[in-house]
C-alpha cells in the first residue's frame, strides 16, 4: 500500500511529541517532587558522604539521559504509529530501577525487587516490539487526531509504563519520611524534620529515633514527643546499639549534642548513665531522654523515683511527663511522688469514665483515640 508522505509523518510526529511531552513530565516530576530523597540517600551512601545528589539538576540530567536512551532505542527499533510509546520501555524500566532502592541496615542500599523482573520485562518487551514492527508494516491510518485510535493506544502504553514505574519504585511512605526527616536535619531545619509525617500514624524505630533527636533539639521531647506515633523501646532511641540507624545524617552530630561517642555498642540508657556519671552538672537532653526512655518502656515507678533528680515537680512540667504523673499516681496504691493538678486530674477522669462506657476494646479504643491520641496515656494502654 502506498502511504502519503506528508500525512504519515505527520502522523507520527503528533504521536512522537505526545510521547515525548508525557515522558518528560513524568520523569522529571517523579523524580524531583517524589523521589529525590531516596536519590540523595543512595548517592550518599555510593560516595561515602563525599557528594550531595541536587533534586533539580539530578531530575534534569536523569531526565535527559533517559530521553537520549529512548532516542537511541528508536534509531535500532524505529516504531511508529500505534506501538511508538514501547520504545520508552528501557527508559522507563531504568527510571523504577533508580527509584526502587531501599535502605539497608547491613549494606547501605539494595534494590527493592528480584533481578529476574527487568529481565522479564525486557522479555516481553522485545516480544512487543516484534510485534510492532509486523502491524505497522500493513497499518495506515490517514489522519492521526487527538482522539483517534493509535493516539489512544499509545496513551495507553504511557500510562501502563507509569505504572509500572510506580510498582518498582521505593513507595513506603515510613522510608521518604525518614529521608526528609534526615534531608531536614541535615540542612539544619529542626522545625521542618518535625513536620514531615505529623498527621501520619505511620512509623518505625528509625524515625521515632529521629523524631525524638530533633524534639531534643528544641527541647521539646517531654512536650510534644507522643504527639508522634511511638513504635521504638528505648533500646532504638539512639542508634549506640545499632538496633536503630541513620543513612545520611551523622550519628557524630547526635553524640556531640548529647556530650559523647561511645567507645563502644551499648544500650542507649547505659550511654545515658555513662553521660550522666562523667558531667557533673545533668546535659538536659540527656535527663529527657532517660526520662521519655523509661515513659516508652513504660516504666512509671523508675520514672516517679527519678523524675525529681531533673526538675521541681510542679505544673510547670512539660505535659507528657504531667500526664504520666498523673497516671502513676491515680493507679499505683503506694506512689513514690504524688501528683495533682486539677486540670490534668478532670482530664484523667473524664478518660476513665470514657473506658467505662465502652465494654468491647476495639470500639472503646476508637473512642478514645478520637479524644486523646496524642497523650501519654493512650500511649500507655493503647499502643
Amino acid at each position: 500500500m502506498n502511504i502519503p508522505r506528508s500525512d504519515k509523518n505527520g502522523s507520527t510526529f503528533s504521536i512522537q511529541l505526545m510521547c515525548a511531552i508525557v515522558f518528560v513530565v513524568f520523569s522529571f516530576c517523579w523524580l524531583y517532587f517524589f523521589q529525590a530523597d531516596i536519590l540523595m540517600m543512595a548517592q550518599h551512601v555510593m560516595s561515602d558522604g563525599l557528594t550531595r545528589y541536587q533534586p533539580f539538576v539530578g531530575a534534569v540530567l536523569i531526565t535527559l539521559v533517559l530521553g537520549a536512551i529512548q532516542f537511541i532505542v528508536y534509531a535500532f527499533v524505529p516504531l511508529t504509529m500505534r506501538s511508538h510509546a514501547l520504545t520508552y520501555l528501557p527508559s522507563m524500566l531504568l527510571l523504577g530501577m533508580l527509584s526502587a532502592i531501599i535502605p539497608n541496615g547491613a549494606d547501605g542500599i539494595e534494590m527493592g525487587f528480584s533481578w529476574y523482573v527487568p529481565v522479564l520485562i525486557l522479555i516481553v518487551w522485545w516480544l512487543l516490539t516484534r510485534i510492532g514492527r509486523l502491524a505497522q508494516e500493513v497499518e495506515y491510518d490517514k489522519v492521526i487526531a487527538l482522539f483517534s485510535q493509535p493516539m489512544w493506544i499509545n496513551v495507553l502504553i504511557m500510562s501502563l509504563l507509569i505504572m509500572m514505574v510506580a510498582w518498582m519504585g521505593n513507595s513506603n511512605a515510613v522510608t521518604h519520611y525518614r529521608m526528609k526527616v534526615e534531608r531536614a536535619l541535615l540542612e539544619g531545619d529542626i522545625d521542618g524534620a518535625l513536620k514531615v509525617g505529623r498527621k501520619s500514624l505511620e512509623s518505625d524505630a528509625d524515625l521515632t529515633m529521629l523524631r525524638m533527636y530533633a524534639l531534643a533539639r528544641k527541647g521539646m521531647m517531654g512536650e510534644s514527643l507522643f504527639n508522634y506515633p511511638v513504635t521504638a523501646n528505648s533500646s532504638q532511641m539512639l542508634p549506640t546499639d545499632s538496633l536503630s540507624e541513620m543513612m545520611m545524617y551523622p550519628a557524630d552530630s547526635l553524640y556531640k549534642f548529647l556530650g559523647a561517642r561511645p567507645a563502644e555498642r551499648m544500650e542507649p540508657m547505659r550511654y545515658l548513665q555513662l553521660l550522666e556519671r562523667r558531667d557533673s552538672v545533668a546535659n538536659p537532653a540527656v535527663a529527657d531522654y532517660r526520662l521519655c526512655g523509661y515513659l516508652i518502656d513504660r516504666q512509671l515507678d523508675r520514672f516517679a523515683s527519678e523524675i525529681g533528680r531533673y526538675y521541681t515537680i510542679n505544673d510547670s512540667l512539660p505535659r507528657h511527663y504531667r500526664e504520666a504523673l498523673t497516671l502513676y499516681t491515680h493507679t499505683k496504691t503506694r506512689p513514690v511522688v504524688v501528683y495533682h493538678q486539677t486540670v490534668m486530674d478532670e482530664d484523667y477522669n473524664n478518660l476513665v469514665a470514657l473506658e467505662r462506657k465502652y465494654p468491647l476494646a476495639s470500639e472503646r479504643k476508637g473512642k478514645v483515640e478520637e479524644q486523646y491520641r496524642g497523650t501519654y496515656w493512650y500511649y500507655y494502654r493503647y499502643e
